[in-house]
């Protein structure tokens, strides 16, 4: 592919002309989320985390309920009381504002689905022994296990907007419109939304894949530590690399006072534009 570009000057180089995108004396102070290993080569990066606040800027701000649905209600009940607080929270800040959504996902793959694909291959097609099955990815107790749980689930106007959807895959934003374009991002982007913040299941699957593409999608993404669960071991590894890579890992209680006391509308378009905010352009 030929891009057009201008040369790729060395950083020195660089600073020595204007640039539109940046503010250029911000950017020469020291980074603000970076921390150096001690005597390491070439100050070696210890850890990165994000540089913004959520109270920095107005915002248009959705919350994701990720795959809460009632087939994993045993590894939801720990976090239930935090994302009905969650929901609750949003539902009333959405009453006064067009900047706010919610959106829940079910998760809906099933060995028999006629799809074959890597997922398939990672998990396996072993383990799916109905008397004592092994291999959570694909155990379903049928229609009912795919409903939201009672006590965060969409009402019927919600449901009827489409804001309850079944996915397939681990990213909430794989799931596609018949023109290719990403079901949950166009939902997202009529409203103009910038800010994602992501409760649910489970922690080392859907909700790491889902805040890594939110942030490839130009969202700034949220996950709030004690409402995400998931059936592994890997909790607090999860939670430690979306921290220091993609999200701001926060509590529920730092997300509800910041919906009551901080959160201030933003202007559509003022920070996630609709021409390539991705970063994808036309061929």
């Amino acid at each position: 592919m030929n891009h057009p570009e201008q040369p790729i000057r060395t950083l020195e180089e660089a600073l020595q002309s204007p640039c539109k995108h940046r503010d250029m004396d911000l950017a020469l102070q020291p980074m603000p989320n970076y921390r150096t290993t001690p005597g390491g080569p070439n100050d070696t990066p210890l850890s990165f985390w994000a540089s913004w606040e959520l109270k920095d800027r107005p915002r248009r701000i959705a919350l994701l309920l990720d795959d809460c649905q009632e087939e994993y209600r045993p590894y939801a009940g720990g976090i239930l009381p935090n994302m009905i607080k969650l929901m609750n929270a949003f539902r009333d800040a959405r009453s006064g504002s067009d900047a706010v959504c919610i959106a829940w996902s079910a998760w809906s793959r099933r060995f028999d689905d006629g799809i074959s694909n890597a997922m398939d291959r990672w998990y396996g097609p072993r383990g799916l022994r109905p008397e004592n099955p092994e291999n959570a990815a694909y155990v379903f107790t049928g229609a009912a296990g795919l409903e939201p749980l009672s006590e965060i689930a969409p009402t019927d106007q919600e449901i009827s907007d489409g804001w309850f959807y079944h996915g397939k895959h681990l990213d909430m934003f794989w799931t596609f419109n018949d023109d290719g374009t990403s079901y949950l991002d166009e939902k997202l982007k009529a409203h103009h939304i910038d800010t994602i913040v992501i409760v649910g299941l489970w922690t080392d699957e859907c909700v790491l894949s889902t805040a890594y593409a939110g942030n490839s999608r130009g969202y700034d993404v949220v996950v709030v530590g004690d409402a995400v669960a998931t059936a592994t071991a890997n909790q607090q590894t999860a939670l430690t690399i979306a921290n220091s890579t993609v999200a701001k890992v926060l509590s529920t209680d730092q997300v509800l006072d910041y919906m009551e006391h901080d959160f201030a509308p933003g202007t559509p378009e003022t920070v996630k534009g609709t021409a390539h905010p991705d970063g994808r352009k036309p061929g």
